[in-house]
């Protein structure tokens, strides 16, 4: 006979199965991480632009938390500069934040990107330099810690505050964007 206690852990039991079936399918190596067809096509786009993005996180975290990341493409470049920091990076002895040439609005490992932030044509240019600037001398550059942080949202958290211009404000979401401050 069951009594409200077990009741309880049965309830509570089947919630956690289903949280954790249901957050994500497969492996995070078979997901997509194409784009979104969100940012401008950078060939035909000849002014400047920043995309900042938000993402819900792999697996079962992403119920609670966003990865997020910084985009730019300076006037009449044919390409996108990603900006984010990644921590299994970490592991393999690379550094956490990585500034690549990618694609600037790909899936999260399966996650639809969302644009929190869009910057474009006049002074820009001059935004993306500061972001650039600021990140050289970001100081998590090779440290990385889920929670609290330094994490995926203290970076750019941290380019908020050295780049006030911007106006970036990051999803409630977006869990070590308080690392930063």
């Amino acid at each position: 006979m069951f009594n409200a206690g077990n009741w309880l852990l049965l309830i509570f039991t089947g919630c956690m199965v289903l949280i954790i079936n249901g957050c994500s399918t497969g492996s995070w190596r078979e997901s997509s991480r194409e784009s979104a067809q969100i940012a401008p096509n950078p060939t035909i786009t000849r002014e400047a632009v920043i995309h900042v993005y938000s993402a819900d996180a792999w697996g079962w975290r992403g119920l609670f938390a966003v990865h997020t990341w910084i985009s730019v493409k300076p006037s009449n470049a044919d390409s996108y500069t990603v900006l984010e920091v990644i921590g299994w990076r970490e592991r393999h002895g690379l550094p956490v934040l990585r500034i690549e040439e990618d694609i600037p609005d790909r899936y999260w490992f399966g996650s639809k990107p969302e644009l929190i932030l869009e910057k474009r044509g006049e002074g820009v240019d001059e935004l993306i330099d500061k972001i650039i600037e600021a990140s050289q001398y970001y100081p998590w550059a090779n440290t990385y810690k889920v929670f609290p942080g330094p994490n995926s949202n203290t970076f750019p958290a941290w380019i908020a505050l050295k780049v006030p211009e911007l106006k970036l404000e990051l999803p409630f979401r977006a869990f070590g964007s308080g690392w930063a401050e």
